[in-house]
């Protein structure tokens, strides 16, 4: 282990990456140790760890069937909660957080979200230490079929978008699912699938150039939530 505060982030996908989270982290001053879990890595024990990070894929998070790695996920993911380890889940990985503390995730739930994407802050957001700094509205990368349909009592439920209510959660003071992409920078849409997204009813080059536009000022508001969650592990860390 490095003598930075050492995080495993666990990738579910080849094409899910940690994106540009990866070099924000790193100047933050933490180490990532990122498992390829989707190509047989193993995911070790949390012993050691300052921190876990889920990420996406296009899978459900109980699918044991055709992923197999993903009950070990679900092991660190519910010790990860119970022990107030720092965790981050996107994507596939917060609907796999929500899926281990009793809410509920569905396949192919309602109209899908593809591209940058306005999100609400809800009132419940104004004290958390990741959402509360973010505007009353917000832009963030969407590419989502599956959703989080419900949540336990327990969790405390931070965004919502038109399509999609339940973007972002908190459970306990440390751990955080997000439905969206902040890792992700706009320029990732030009390489979807064209007619996957018009089946869906996208235009993919209007969602190209939404992309391109909102990065601007997206961007910051990601690198800045980055940052938020780096202070918190490392704080963590040294508790």
């Amino acid at each position: 282990m490095s003598d930075r505060p050492t995080v495993l982030v666990i990738q579910n996908s080849k094409s899910s990456t940690l994106g540009r989270f990866e070099p924000w982290w790193q100047t933050d001053g933490l180490a990532l140790d990122i498992v390829a879990a989707y190509d047989g890595a193993e995911i070790p024990a949390l012993e050691g760890y300052s921190g876990l990070v889920m990420l996406g894929g296009g899978l459900m998070p109980d699918d044991d069937e055709h992923h197999g790695w993903l009950a070990d996920e679900r092991a660190r993911a519910s010790e990860a909660v119970q022990t107030e380890l720092p965790v981050l889940g996107i994507c596939l990985g917060g609907q796999l957080l929500a899926h281990v503390i009793g809410g509920t995730v569905r396949a192919q739930h309602g109209l899908p979200e593809s591209g940058s994407t306005v999100l609400t802050k809800r009132a419940e957001a104004v004290d958390d230490e990741l959402f509360g700094p973010l505007g009353d509205q917000f832009t963030a990368m969407e590419h989502r079929k599956d959703a989080i349909t419900a949540l336990p009592e327990r969790a405390v439920w931070l965004a919502s978008s038109e399509r999609c209510p339940i973007q972002g959660f908190r459970v306990g003071e440390r751990a955080w699912g997000l439905q969206f992409h902040p890792e992700m920078s706009g320029d990732r849409v030009s390489a979807w699938n064209r007619a996957e997204l018009e089946g869906q009813g996208f235009d993919p080059d209007t969602l190209v150039a939404t992309a391109a536009a909102d990065e601007s000022t997206s961007a910051p508001v990601w690198r800045a939530f980055a940052r938020r969650f780096a202070d918190v592990v490392i704080r963590s860390a040294r508790s």
